[in-house]
């Protein structure tokens, strides 16, 4: 067989050349991806929504009687002491009705009063009679005189009518106040004098209902009264969402008006949950958390809104990847781990997840690049080209 010529090997060499140029052309491009790297370090798992602050012991002051309820002197955030006159009300003049009445309830409380405290002495009689009788049963006890059962029902019998005696003796309070609060009422209406608003607290003022001279009803509310001192933070959030949150956990307190986070913890969960429409128009069921502050914050007051995280659970050292790596696969979680310049499908599993990373129990190894968003179009083995972000 002739040899090939000169011109024949280089005209094969320059169409093989040609050939490899165009594959090289008409090759994919690689897949520009984000890339994030799996770390090592703490982790939480946390639960986020807005808050409002409120004091902790809050009073309302409602008008005690019906009447005219004269200006007060005080503004929103002036100091008060407890016992101290906030406001006054001038009760109208009675006419000859309306002291009938007054006089028919100030007798009526009286007669309450005395029933309470007949009860109250009766009560008392029977008290003393069965701690004697148990006495008796004591040391009949120990003897062996009678059975274990004649013992606890004699025990049982002096406990309840202690729990009555003390229920009595509120009776007899409550009956006495009902009965200087009705006479009361007579004597300043028929003396024409002001009935005076006391303070049921030491605290401040943080609003005041009725700001101009006006006829109130008894029961109006006047004055909010409380320490600004002493506040809470109500987190309401999702019922499913609630079931999650336990007294004692952490919680962070942002966007409150300062850069630095103030720290708070969980104290209780309001057992009850109530209906809230959010922005979208759905109606959503939430319940209050409700958190205390680890240290006051002066700089706080009444109804100030926040930004609170609760921790629901944490970890100080675990194997982290972005949550935005993860992919749900045909056999739970998958991610692409870029391989020199190749994305390599691999499986893994996950423990606790955070907002932005989740904990790798296997799969992954620490260090490995992972592709951050993964797109439609990535498949396995594919050629990227990686941004570490």
């Amino acid at each position: 067989m002739k040899p090939p010529s000169r011109i024949q090997i280089i005209a094969g060499c320059g169409l093989l050349l040609l050939i490899a140029l165009l594959l090289l052309l008409l090759r994919p491009a690689p897949l520009p991806v984000d890339a994030g790297k799996v770390s090592r370090g703490p982790l939480q798992v946390t639960l986020e929504d807005e808050g409002i602050t409120r004091v902790l012991e809050r009073f309302t002051v409602s008008a005690p009687v019906p009447g005219r309820f004269m200006r007060s002197g005080l503004e929103e955030g002036d100091q008060v002491r407890q016992g101290v006159a906030v406001g006054a009300i001038l009760p109208p003049s009675l006419n000859t009705r309306d002291y009938s009445e007054g006089a028919a309830l100030a007798a009526s409380a009286r007669a309450n009063f005395r029933a309470a405290d007949a009860r109250g002495r009766q009560v008392s009689v029977n008290l003393a009679q069965s701690r004697l009788r148990m006495e008796r049963y004591d040391n009949l006890y120990r003897e062996g005189a009678i059975s274990r059962e004649n013992w606890e029902l004699a025990r049982n019998e002096a406990e309840v009518l202690e729990k009555e005696r003390l229920a009595s003796v509120s009776s007899v309070q409550a009956a006495a106040h009902q009965m200087e609060a009705a006479q009361s009422r007579i004597d300043v209406a028929l003396s024409g004098k002001p009935f005076q608003v006391i303070s049921p607290a030491d605290g401040r003022v943080l609003r005041i209902h009725e700001k101009s001279e006006k006829v109130v009803p008894a029961g109006t509310p006047l004055f909010d009264i409380g320490d600004p001192g002493s506040i809470e933070i109500v987190i309401d959030v999702l019922s499913s969402d609630a079931v999650k949150v336990m007294p004692g956990q952490k919680v962070r307190i942002e966007q409150w008006g300062d850069p630095v986070p103030l720290h708070a913890r969980v104290v209780r969960k309001e057992p009850a949950a109530f209906t809230k429409v959010s922005a979208l128009g759905i109606e959503e069921k939430r319940v209050n958390i409700i958190a205390h502050l680890d240290s006051p914050e002066p700089r706080l007051g009444d109804n100030f809104r926040v930004q609170a995280t609760i921790v629901l659970q944490e970890a100080a050292s675990v194997l982290r990847v972005p949550v935005s790596s993860l992919f749900r696969g045909q056999e739970g979680w998958r991610v692409f781990v870029i391989d020199g310049n190749r994305a390599r499908e691999r499986k893994v599993t996950t423990g606790l997840r955070g907002v932005y990373d989740a904990e790798v129990t296997g799969g992954l190894r620490e260090g490995d690049r992972v592709v951050l968003h993964p797109a439609n179009e990535l498949r396995d083995g594919v050629r990227v080209t990686a941004q570490q972000k």
